[in-house]
């Protein structure tokens, strides 16, 4: 798309697409996500939200008797918003036909494509999932035999329906023959999905939120995502130690794992804007004040058991996604993250549309939530019909001195805001190369239960990837409990060097006054993607 002349966001919308084909275990049109687009030419960035929302008919108490139907099966449904987001920002910024920008997923669908060793392992993990749904056999499991690496799949309902939508437009979906389908499917499967449910869905667009902090301007996603938040409130806990110490070495470490424990205690008391009054929170997690309070209660000698934290909601363990950056030759920059919430959301798919089911309605909190960390389930999260879940995506854009510095994003549900943070500290403030930015060890934790897992696992291109046993000692020393875990989130990171930015003449590279510089694009080995430029 970029070689036709695209805008990133028509590249975006292709990919988003593509990604809907070829890795359903995560994403696709029967999802939902968030997208931030900066352009070049205009100052600031916007924020298109197209999460899922709760059915008409949903309310906070609907799992009382059936815990498991609010995240397994098609009553685990909320209302999809990716193609009336993507419609939303193509509306804006494209520069191609809309249906050009379907020809690649088409193509993927019908002509089939390859199964990539993450895909061919998330199926064999999900096997019982697979073998006991129609639609999902019927497209990883055709003749009753599990597709593996190497083979080759096809989702020809799903070639179909996204033809359909590529000829008419997003009202063939909303309002239109394959929405009556997939509704049709839907309350054959138990859920509670209505065509007016789809005519009723609206993507929103607003400003991004910006967060100045550590000399970055960093544009992000508003509530209901808790992502730029969160980041900003670490980020400005870490600066007031200053010099950088805040993210360096194994004290830095320390700080940061106290960091993100405080977070974590603050974050649930967000939710959907819209319904609900979180302006002291938002204002709080954005605070230089605020952030100073927090730091004067962590000690670089020690840690603290949970209560100390004055946690006061249980967490919502939200689940995997995709993420994606795009960067164009105009400096036009997308970070979008899109999701099903768990490997291949509620373990239904549309056989007459061969789009999979999201359960994002599990990242609701509910009433009778019983959780390890036994605390009370958060209010603010509940469910009510049109309401959208609090979320951890964070998808993030960085300027420095107005230009384009680089784009952030990350896939794996709770653990996406520890990740992006680390990514960020570790290129933009402790120096490190793309790539050993990325491929650093990570740590996460969710101050229930009070552990800080730490990365130990080979992953899918043979990289063994492991926190080094001086880090983990020194934790350890502080009082630290410390678990390896064989897994953790997936980043993408480009980023543009401005410092060697000359034409032949020794000028600074413009356009249009933008500083176009040398672009590194890095994608998490993690998961098995890869970078692609033009």
């Amino acid at each position: 798309m970029l070689e036709r002349g695209g805008h990133a966001v028509d590249a975006a919308v292709a990919v988003a697409l593509c990604l809907g084909v070829v890795s359903q275990m995560s994403s696709g049109i029967g999802g939902g996500g968030f997208m931030v687009v900066r352009s070049s030419s205009e100052l600031g960035a916007v924020a298109i939200d197209m999460r899922e929302t709760a059915p008409g008919a949903a309310s906070q108490n609907m799992y009382e008797n059936n815990a498991e139907a609010k995240y397994e099966g098609a009553l685990a449904m909320g209302v999809p918003g990716e193609l009336a987001g993507l419609h939303i920002a193509w509306s804006k910024f494209g520069r191609l036909p809309w249906s050009s920008l379907f020809d690649p997923a088409i193509k993927l669908a019908k002509q089939g494509f390859k199964v990539t060793p993450y895909l061919g392992a998330n199926i064999a993990k999900q096997s019982d999932k697979i073998i006991n749904d129609l639609g999902l056999r019927q497209v990883y499991a055709p003749n009753g035999t599990l597709l593996q690496s190497g083979d080759t799949c096809y989702n020809v309902e799903l070639g179909n329906t996204l033809h359909a939508i590529a000829e008419q437009g997003p009202q063939a979906f909303y309002n239109g023959r394959i929405g009556e389908r997939l509704i049709k499917d839907v309350k054959k499967s138990g859920g509670i999905l209505t065509m007016d449910d789809l005519r009723n869905y609206k993507a929103t667009v607003s400003d991004a939120v910006s967060v100045k902090v550590m000399g970055y301007e960093i544009l992000g996603m508003p509530p209901p995502s808790s992502g730029t938040l969160a980041l900003s409130l670490i980020l400005n806990i870490l600066e007031g130690y200053g010099n950088g110490d805040g993210g360096e070495g194994a004290l830095g470490l320390h700080r940061l794992i106290e960091s993100m424990k405080h977070m974590f205690a603050v974050r649930m008391n967000l939710g959907d804007p819209l319904f609900e009054n979180i302006d002291t929170t938002v204002s709080d997690m954005l605070s230089r004040s605020f952030a100073k309070r927090i730091r004067e209660r962590i000690f670089d000698n020690t840690t603290f058991p949970p209560e100390y934290y004055m946690q006061r909601w249980s967490q919502i363990i939200d689940h995997g996604t995709s993420h994606f950056c795009v960067v164009d030759s105009d400096r036009n920059a997308v970070s979008m993250t899109s999701t099903v919430n768990y490997v291949f959301g509620g373990g239904v798919m549309s056989p007459s549309t061969g789009i999979v089911l999201n359960n994002e309605m599990d990242d609701f909190s509910i009433p009778t939530d019983v959780t390890p960390d036994k605390l009370p389930p958060a209010p603010t999260n509940f469910i009510k019909p049109n309401k959208r879940p609090l979320s951890s995506m964070t998808p993030i854009v960085i300027l420095k001195d107005n230009q384009l510095a680089g784009v952030i994003g990350g896939s794996g549900g709770l653990d996406i805001i520890p990740a992006v943070v680390q990514v960020f500290i570790n290129h933009f403030i402790l120096g490190m190369e793309p790539l050993a930015a990325i491929q650093s060890a990570r740590v996460y934790h969710r101050l229930i239960p009070n552990v800080v897992s730490y990365e130990n696992w080979t992953v899918v291109d043979g990289e063994h990837i492991e926190l080094s046993e001086k880090r983990k000692e020194l934790l350890r020393e502080k009082g630290h409990e410390l678990k390896a875990k064989a897994g953790g989130a997936i980043c993408q990171l480009v980023v543009q060097n401005l410092t060697n930015a000359v034409d032949f003449s020794g000028r600074k590279l413009r356009n249009n006054n933008v500083l176009c510089g040398v672009l590194t694009a890095v994608s998490d080995p993690r998961k098995g993607g890869w970078p692609a430029a033009v």
